[in-house]
């Protein structure tokens, strides 16, 4: 059977770059199928596959948040941990301004500004992990402990 060729996408020439040991794992894109469908799609639990959420509190500031799968994220506990007033997700074109990546395909890794990373405390524990690789219907496999070195991320429980 031959290789599966994949796009080289700004995510996956940071994981490179960083030494990162990853799979690529593509599955259909479904439009607003969200992580229920990449799971579906890779035969995994929803909960080790992390959506990469790009939220802007009141002043503006943009932040990533890195979520389970199957959960939400408290926008009030966010708010509250940031010191914030209110925080709310980005419309597509101001998450694509700040990211570089269209939704459906934001990745944490590579984004065009740097920006500060949250990630749920308990997604830390999960053997493997698969996160976006910067393009739609493409997960990298990884350890969280590899995102944890790359992202240096704040850990939070907002989830709901």
């Amino acid at each position: 059977m031959p290789k599966e060729k994949f796009p080289m996408t700004q995510a996956i020439r940071t994981l490179k770059d960083q030494r990162v040991d990853f799979v690529l794992r593509s599955y259909d894109y479904i439009e607003r199928g969200g992580t229920s469908a990449a799971a579906s799609g890779l035969r995994v639990d929803e909960h080790q596959v992390i959506k990469t959420l790009v939220m802007e509190d009141d002043h503006k500031n943009p932040v990533v948040v890195l979520m389970h799968g199957d959960r939400e994220v408290s926008t009030k506990a966010l708010a509250r941990v940031l010191g914030v007033k209110t925080i709310t997700p980005c419309d597509p074109e101001t998450a694509h301004k700040h990211t570089g990546y269209m939704v459906g395909g934001t990745s944490p890794f590579g984004t065009k500004k740097s920006l500060r990373v949250y990630l749920e405390k308990s997604i830390l524990d999960l053997p493997r992990i698969y996160i976006n690789a910067g393009k739609r219907g493409l997960l990298a496999e990884m350890s969280p402990e590899d995102l944890k070195r790359i992202l240096n991320p704040i850990p939070v429980e907002v989830a709901i």
